[in-house]
């Protein structure tokens, strides 16, 4: 398994796993990999910092460090300002429903099955959405079947 940071053509940035480099080429190049924001299927990989290793032995610490006088405290967010992110957040998370919900298929519990299905030709591609097992996750992703996890929970159908 592979991890990317990937970016569409307005440069909305947005992380997927992949099996492989070559799976990930193949996803491009069909088109099955689009943007979560704004669902441009123009994607290409943003610059990543690949993780770097010192050659000291795990979890040895630096040199401390004295800066002299102390210092004043960091100000941290203010409660107010916690809020207005958390609304932000709220409201972002409601227009990504909103987009999803208009822009695809709820499949609901038969997400794996159809999203399979899509990848293999079997049925109409499309943008859908829906529920799956983590384990049913895994498996779609390790067959290299595009997926993303949504910030919210599916809305429940009432009668």
């Amino acid at each position: 398994m592979i991890r990317y940071t990937l970016r569409c053509e307005r440069d909305h940035r947005f992380e997927s796993w992949f099996q492989s480099a070559q799976a990930y080429d193949a996803l491009v190049e069909a088109g099955k990999i689009s943007c979560p924001e704004c669902a441009s299927i123009r994607i290409g990989k943003a610059l990543m910092a690949p993780p770097v290793t010192s050659g000291k032995p795990r979890g040895a610490l630096p040199p401390a460090v004295d800066h002299g006088a102390a210092q004043a405290p960091a100000k941290g967010a203010t409660p107010e300002d916690r809020g207005a992110s958390g609304e932000r957040r709220a409201a972002a998370i409601a227009e990504l429903r909103r987009l999803v919900e208009a822009n695809s298929t709820d499949v609901g519990k038969g997400f794996a099955k159809e999203a399979r299905a899509i990848h293999e030709g079997r049925a109409e591609a499309r943008a859908i959405h829906g529920e799956a097992a983590p384990s049913e996750a895994r498996a779609l992703i390790e067959e290299g079947v595009p997926l993303l996890p949504l910030p919210f929970k599916p809305r429940r159908k009432m009668n």
